[in-house]
């Protein structure tokens, strides 16, 4: 098989790299994938010593088929970082995995990465696959469809990477424009127009409201698994025992993602799934959650 590479952007939270690196590395098809790090460097003097830490770590880093590190010379931030580092792997590659510094695996997020982007390859509605699940009480297929894309531990091919248009503006007048506004926000029960008005605003930077609504207007799928092979452990900043960082929590698969043929197309129970989990979140409980999300894509 053709391992997709794994592409992991970085900055200056040492801690996170190195727990996001050692549970990759208890992946079953580590030692076969090509590792590609993308080093951002330090956005002030403050940043300095610790991504230089953060760069020294990842200077050492073994277990994999191989690794090649790219360090900034200057500092690009969060989005600009992996829109640039995503369009130069997968012009080289085809394809691509991505993670971020605080994204820990199950060990067998890569044989599902690899095997759904095997799988459905050549099929033009399937624009990623994604490996994070919510915590959503009710139990869910092995794998199914949503429209639109994710962020937190994903995979795309360079057919769907062409998609993305950074143009917040664009994106959101052609969601007006085909009346899509409910459909994005999931029957009103996310903000995700809102978040786009934010990016519009210059008040977040977020390259993944920009992919999520680049591939929604273009009515592509994304493949979920129907148990998490990804936590995210990045918004501890935040403090970990806050409302608003414990609904992110979810607990790893230790049984692997069968990946099979199923039907392309949305799955509406999944959906409802995915409605009644943001519509248990209480009001004042969801603009809470929503400016967690603005400050992670901010700060990073």
């Amino acid at each position: 098989m053709d391992f997709a590479p794994i592409t992991l952007f970085v900055y200056k939270r040492i801690e996170h790299t190195r727990q996001t690196l050692e549970s990759l590395m208890k992946n079953e098809l580590a030692s076969a994938s090509d590792l590609i790090i993308f080093s951002d460097a330090a956005k002030n003097e403050k940043d300095k010593s610790q991504v230089e830490n953060v760069r020294d770590f990842i200077s050492n880093i073994n277990g994999f088929k191989s690794v090649k590190i790219n360090l900034n010379k200057e500092n690009k931030g969060l989005a600009n970082s992996l829109i640039d580092g995503i369009k130069e792997v997968v012009n080289e590659y085809g394809k691509i995995i991505v993670l971020e510094d605080d994204m820990i695996t199950s060990r067998f997020f890569l044989r599902y990465m690899n095997d759904a982007l095997n799988l459905y390859e050549n099929d033009d509605n399937v624009i990623s696959i994604h490996g994070y699940i919510y915590p959503i009480k009710q139990k869910l297929p092995e794998t199914f469809f949503l429209k639109g894309a994710d962020c937190w531990g994903w995979a795309t091919w360079q057919r769907g990477w062409k998609l993305f248009n950074a143009d917040s503006k664009l994106l959101l007048d052609e969601i007006r424009k085909k009346k899509l506004e409910y459909e994005f926000d999931i029957d009103g029960t996310t903000n995700n127009v809102k978040m786009l008005k934010k990016q519009i605003a210059g008040k977040v930077d977020s390259w993944a409201i920009r992919w999520h609504a680049s591939t929604f207007i273009n009515n592509k799928l994304t493949l979920y698994p129907g148990r998490s092979l990804v936590r995210n452990i990045g918004m501890d900043d935040m403090g970990t025992h806050t409302k608003s960082t414990k609904i992110y929590e979810t607990v790893l698969s230790d049984t692997p993602i069968e990946v099979s043929g199923i039907s392309v197309e949305p799955n509406e129970e999944a959906r409802k799934a995915f409605k009644e989990y943001f519509k248990s979140i209480k009001p004042n409980f969801l603009k809470r959650y929503y400016k967690s999300l603005i400050n992670y894509f901010s700060r990073k």
